[in-house]
């Protein structure tokens, strides 16, 4: 254990301390919790009131005396708006360590925040951290009747009213430390295993998001490189669970790929796993702003330093070709899905930082002049629309379009960029022109030709490599561009 913490002591004097004591007292109440169903399931035997107090997530609290200079230091996070004690319960404290300690430091070392660790009066739902659905079962036990015994979801309690801005705290009471609380986080862990067909422990730092499988050939094609010739990448997870481990003999690694089960799960994930945890995710989200939406929100709770989309999109102007990129400067979003919790009017900005690694990285790959990569890669506005035959209705839209001077069209970006502005991930989007409707080349069967073949490959390449410069300049990734004037101390 770190110094500063005493067994039975909730007070802490360092970082480090106050995750180890988080790290304990998780640890308590899931044993807890699963001793006690395992007793309900071999004899029934129903918790005490006094057992069922032990099933809670721990709280995490920060109380901040005065602000002092440091309100004026760079760094978009880990900054206090003002004095008080600010307040949230934690999941998984062994996964997040550093995370809190990344937050916890500087507001320990620079505003003098004493931290304190307590027993929480929020229960952990039993789903969260028991899967034995078979076992169960066996035992002749329904979900409903655990329910009556032991913590369960409850949706009441799960919400984005922090990072949304629709919170309110009394004047005395403490205020939220962080963007998500444990039960939020934990109902998202959930979800991305079910969406995606992998453990969420797996998802990297850093996410690329796309919407066609060929993206997927290619980056599996990429990770086995990688793993074969660089040491700061231990193995390639596979939808479903199958890893592929460095120095695998490429047979067996060929025979788990053709076998993966990626078909069966909605939004099938492939992580190239980096011994730092600063590998790279690449999700293949499929068509629409649902999905788009769907995803992120989950995603966003393991706060990533990044996403970026690397997709197909329709070029809109007559001088683009089948293969051409566009990065987007801004987004006409048509895609409805975050309306009411961002409305259109807000604009989404772009972050410089992402906006410079993607042409840094399109340069460095195509090894092509500035003048020559301008007529292949065009920057501007991307319409997101919510139909995918928005064509069928190019009469009522193409004066929108118009007046936006937009360059492409997709069904994802936009609401990609908007969801990252509104929980507070960077983000960014390269696309790839497919066809081009309103100049006569639609997508047909067969049409595309060894040009966007090649193009698909080395866009790919592209957002990696632009993840590959943004790591190495992530110190000033996280823009406070996407802070508001009252926001909570960690990012």
């Amino acid at each position: 254990m770190a110094p500063g913490w005493q067994p039975g002591s909730d007070s802490v004097l360092t970082p480090e301390a106050a995750v180890d004591r988080l790290e304990v007292l998780y640890g308590e109440a899931v044993h807890a919790l699963t001793a006690a169903v395992d007793r309900y399931l071999h004899d029934r035997t129903v918790p005490t009131a006094e057992e069922k107090r032990a099933f809670r997530y721990p709280l995490l609290r920060v109380t901040c005396h005065q602000l002092g200079g440091a309100t004026r230091n760079r760094r978009a996070f880990a900054k206090f708006q003002r004095p008080g004690v600010y307040e949230t319960t934690i999941t998984q404290p062994r996964h997040f360590r550093a995370y809190l300690l990344e937050q916890l430091t500087p507001l320990v070392e620079e505003y003098g925040a004493e931290i304190e660790v307590v027993p929480g009066d929020c229960d952990i739902p039993y789903p969260y951290v028991i899967e034995r659905v078979e076992e169960i079962a066996r035992a002749g036990v329904t979900a409903t009747e655990l329910g009556l015994y032991f913590p369960r979801p409850d949706l009441t309690l799960v919400g984005d009213e922090v990072p949304d801005g629709q919170w309110v705290v009394p004047a005395e009471a403490p205020r939220p430390l962080a963007l998500f609380d444990a039960v939020r986080i934990d109902f998202s862990l959930r979800r991305l295993v079910h969406y995606t067909g992998g453990h969420w422990r797996h998802v990297q730092k850093w996410i690329l998001l796309t919407n066609y499988h060929r993206y997927v050939d290619e980056f599996v094609r990429w990770g086995l490189a990688r793993l074969a010739e660089d040491n700061a990448y231990t193995a390639l997870v596979l939808p479903g669970g199958a890893r592929i481990e460095r120095g695998m003999a490429r047979e067996t690694a060929e025979g788990l790929i053709a076998s993966s089960p990626w078909h069966r799960f909605q939004m099938p994930a492939y992580h190239l796993i980096a011994r730092d945890g600063q590998g790279v995710t690449l999700i293949n989200i499929g068509v629409g702003p649902s999905n788009a939406k769907n995803i992120t929100d989950h995603l966003a709770a393991l706060r990533p330093n990044c996403w970026l989309m690397v997709g197909h999109c329709a070029g809109l102007r007559q001088s683009q070709q089948i293969g051409d990129y566009v990065l987007a400067h801004a987004y006409l979003r048509q895609d409805r899905i975050l309306d009411e919790l961002l409305p259109p009017d807000i604009p989404v900005p772009a972050l410089a930082e992402v906006q410079v690694a993607l042409q840094d990285a399109a340069a460095m790959v195509t090894g092509e002049a500035e003048d020559v990569l301008k007529e292949r890669l065009r920057t501007g506005t991307v319409v997101t629309n919510g139909d995918r035959n928005w064509e069928l209705r190019y009469t009522l839209e193409s004066r929108r379009i118009n007046l936006s001077r937009a360059v492409a069209l997709d069904m994802e970006s936009g609401t990609i960029a908007a969801n990252g502005y509104r929980l507070r991930v960077p983000y960014g989007t390269l696309l790839c022109v497919s066809d081009k409707p309103l100049h006569g080349e639609i997508k047909l069967p067969g049409a595309a030709n060894a040009f966007y073949e090649k193009a698909v490959a080395q866009h790919l390449v592209i957002g990696l490599t632009a993840l590959d410069l943004l790591r190495e300049r992530q110190d000033m990734l996280h823009s406070r561009k996407l802070r508001s004037f009252d926001e909570p101390p960690f990012r």
